[in-house]
C-alpha cells in the first residue's frame, strides 16, 4: 500500500528567482513545496495522486498556464490551480476562471494573500478529495444491490410510496419493504431522510423501469 500524498504547493514558473523566492516564503511558513521550470516537466512529473495545489505562471515560453490547465482536466487531475501573472487583464481572469481556476494573483504577490489563497486552496483540494472517497465508497455498496433493489431504489429517490413501486414493479408493498431494508444495510444507511441525502448529493437517480426479477 503506497504511503499517502504530502500536501504540496507545486510551483510551475519559467522564472528561476520567482520560483526560488516563493518556494522561500512558502517553506518558512511550513508548506512542502516542488518547482518546475516548464509547463512540460510539471506535467510529465504529476498525477492524479498528488495533493494540494498548482501555483501557475500565467505566461510562459512553449507552454502557456492555460496550456497546462487544460493538459491537467485532460488527465483527470483536479488540484485547485492558484495563476500567477504580471499580465493580469480580464480576459486572462475570465479564461483562467472558465477554465476552473481556484483563484489568479498578480506578481509582485502579496505574501499574506497568497498564504490564505493556499490555504483555502489547500481546503477545496482536501473537501474533493474526501466527495471523491465518499463517491468512491458509495459506488461500492451500490455494486452490491441487485437489479430489484436497483430498481426499487431508483424510485423511492423519486418520491414514490411503497404502493406506487410494488404497483410499477408487479411486487407486493411488503416486498418493497423488504427491498428497502436490504438496500439501506448494503448502503449502510438508518433512515429514509439519510437515503435521500445520498442520493441528491451523488445522484443516485436512474431508469426505473426495469422489472427484473
Amino acid at each position: 500500500m503506497s504511503a499517502p500524498a504530502i500536501t504540496t504547493v507545486f510551483i510551475v514558473d519559467d522564472d528561476a528567482a520567482v520560483r526560488d523566492s516563493l518556494a522561500l516564503l512558502l517553506g518558512l511558513r511550513g508548506f512542502a513545496t516542488r518547482c518546475y521550470a516548464s509547463g512540460e516537466a510539471f506535467l510529465g512529473a504529476i498525477d492524479a495522486r498528488a495533493r494540494g495545489c498548482v501555483l501557475l505562471d500565467y505566461r510562459m515560453p512553449d507552454m502557456d498556464g492555460l496550456a497546462v490547465q487544460s493538459a491537467l482536466g485532460a488527465a483527470g487531475i483536479a488540484l485547485p490551480i492558484v495563476f500567477l501573472t504580471a499580465h493580469g487583464d480580464v480576459a486572462t481572469v475570465r479564461a483562467a476562471l472558465k477554465g476552473g481556476a481556484f483563484d489568479f494573483i498578480e506578481k509582485p504577490v502579496d505574501d499574506a494573500a497568497l498564504v490564505a489563497t493556499i490555504e483555502a486552496a489547500f481546503t477545496r483540494d482536501t473537501e474533493g478529495h474526501a466527495r471523491i472517497e465518499r463517491r468512491t465508497a458509495l459506488e461500492e455498496r451500490l455494486a452490491r444491490l441487485t437489479a430489484r433493489e436497483r430498481g426499487v431504489l431508483d424510485l423511492i429517490v423519486q418520491g414514490r410510496h411503497n404502493r406506487e413501486v410494488a404497483a410499477q414493479l408487479g411486487i407486493s408493498p411488503r416486498t418493497v419493504e423488504v427491498h428497502k431494508a436490504r438496500i439501506m444495510d448494503k448502503l449502510q444507511v438508518e433512515r429514509l431522510p439519510e437515503l435521500i441525502r445520498l442520493a441528491l448529493e451523488f445522484g443516485l437517480l436512474g431508469d426505473a423501469s426495469g422489472r427484473s426479477p
